[in-house]
């Protein structure tokens, strides 16, 4: 494989770089050329080589990232910065450009404190959920994680991504307390409490003295994060799982309106996931175990699948926690509400076959156990998927509207409509996935039409993404354009001020510095 130079940056400028950057990392957490293959990305609309980058640095600590951050600077080299990179329906540990170097920092992971008496966790950028969660068992420790699915992503990146999970915990930057950032410059800043020499409660409380800064390290490429507080759930003394699935495609409308009060109110407390019976089936086996026309899997068809696999056309999972006897009543109110729709079916904990692969792997979430169970998905047809996150308000009308606006796009393309509804506590995400072969040249081709095309009419129509491909970055972006674009403006003001020559990840959700000469094509 040959390199790929950064735009602007010479042959013998970057190799004076990297044998610089190789005396601060050691040779082995160097990779070039050939040793690039784990930072390309084979499941989007775009060949792998499209975004080949010119090297991999893998630094230990602080001390050898900002030493790093002195020679980028100096070579302006652009970095793109990740800390697990698994999250392949949003490009991965890949970066936006080929040519940059790619800062991988998955040798931090450290789980620097646990606190079992404030219920809190003190992490690095390369502690996944599955190495957190085993750590609280290993200690015996009585806090529950909140981990998003699949379980091999990053607690930080996660979060910084506005990912979420299944307890009452999903929301994991709002949980999150206190951050370490390293600027572009080598600064190191800690905020909230943190910035007070000496703090007793910067895991404790979110906030400190003067503007409150940590929104602005998420989703973006003005720092890199190296430490990350988090609150954890204590064990509750009581866990109830349950699904609730109903027969028609048409009950969504009332399935919405009777679960936004329930979710104001927090008697649903935990994240409300309405799988569509197509996301249950990808889960369990690959699209040539449902059918064997390539054509879009009709509705007629999808109630065949749900009655094989005795589920719903939709399926709606959550949990109860709390004390055993607040539990049963909160169920009572739950059950009482969600079963007034004609036709709803109820399950609990044993209710569903043991072998139950999607009961399981649900069961598990809701309490904060990780697991693969959920990337059986990308097997449906032939490896390739995008994610798309529109957001509305919750409520029956926009949840119909949204659902069959997706449902036409993905099928005029040729594609399954594969979709969960996620209630949150005021509104509800449209998960959308386009999965497709990759290795298929028209497929592709059509995803990619199709992304664009999702981004673009749910925009339209005042549904705004909540985060984005690398591909597809530059148009949602240009979808946040109130105030003549005045979001967009501010971000760039902020990068100019903290990072003038745009080392920190460049194109991130389409911010650039001002002074970029070079493609900022997506």
């Amino acid at each position: 494989m040959a390199t790929t130079l950064p735009e602007g940056v010479s042959s013998s400028d970057f190799d004076q770089a990297i044998r610089e950057i190789r005396k601060i990392v050691g040779d082995e957490w160097v990779f070039l050329d050939s040793e690039l293959s784990p930072y390309l990305d084979h499941m989007s609309a775009v060949p792998p080589e499209y975004r080949t980058p010119s090297a991999a640095l893998a630094p230990a600590n602080v001390e050898e990232t900002q030493a790093i951050l002195k020679i980028a600077n100096r070579f302006s080299l652009p970095l793109w910065t990740y800390g697990n990179g698994k999250n392949w329906a949003y490009g991965g540990p890949t970066p936006l450009h080929a040519g940059y170097l790619v800062l991988d920092l998955k040798r931090m992971n450290r789980i620097l404190e646990v606190n079992e008496d404030s219920g809190y966790v003190l992490v690095e950028p390369g502690v996944s959920y599955f190495q957190l969660y085993q750590h609280l068992q290993d200690i015996g420790s009585n806090l529950w994680i909140d981990c998003a699915a699949p379980g091999w992503g990053g607690v930080i990146g996660n979060a910084l991504e506005h990912g979420a999970g299944y307890t009452p915990y999903a929301d994991h930057y709002v949980m999150s307390c206190g951050m370490e950032v390293l600027l572009a410059d080598g600064e190191l800043v800690r905020t909230g409490m943190g910035a007070m020499p000496g703090s007793k409660a910067w895991q404790q409380f979110k906030y400190g003295y003067g503007p409150t800064l940590d929104g602005m390290f998420t989703q973006g490429n003005f720092g890199i994060v190296t430490k990350m507080g988090f609150w954890m759930m204590p064990k509750p003394p009581a866990y109830k799982p349950f699904m609730f699935s109903y027969e028609k495609e048409s009950d969504l409308h009332a399935i919405m309106e009777i679960l936004r009060p329930l979710k104001m109110n927090m008697v649903w407390q935990n994240g409300a996931v309405g799988e569509h019976i197509g996301y249950s089936a990808s889960v369990l086996g690959p699209r040539s175990d449902y059918t064997d026309s390539s054509a879009p899997i009709t509705d007629a068809r999808w109630q065949e699948i749900a009655h094989d696999l005795n589920l719903g056309i939709w399926n709606f999972y959550g949990a109860c926690y709390g004390l055993p006897a607040n539990v049963e009543m909160q169920f009572g109110a739950l059950k009482g509400a969600m079963t007034s729709i004609p036709g709803a079916r109820v399950w609990l904990e044993g209710d569903r076959e043991p072998d139950d692969a999607g009961w399981n792997y649900r069961a598990k979430l809701m309490q904060g156990i990780p697991n693969m169970t959920e990337f059986n998905l990308v097997n449906w047809d032939g490896g390739g998927h995008l994610n798309f996150s529109p957001m509305g308000p919750m409520g029956g009308d926009h949840a119909v509207k949204l659902y069959n606006m997706m449902k036409e796009i993905t099928n005029g393309y040729g594609f399954d409509h594969l979709t969960e509804m996620v209630g949150t506590f005021r509104g509800f995400i449209a998960l959308t996935m386009v999965m497709f072969d990759p290795r298929d040249e028209d497929a592709a081709k059509r995803a990619d039409a199709c992304s664009v095309d999702i981004i673009q009419k749910a925009a339209a129509a005042g549904y705004g993404e909540l985060k984005a491909n690398l591909r597809y970055m530059n148009t949602v972006m240009g979808s946040y354009t109130g105030n003549d674009s005045g979001l967009h403006k501010v971000n760039q003001k902020i990068k100019d001020a903290l990072d003038p020559v745009g080392i920190l990840s460049p194109g991130k959700s389409d911010i650039w510095p001002s002074s970029w000469k070079h493609s900022r094509a997506n």
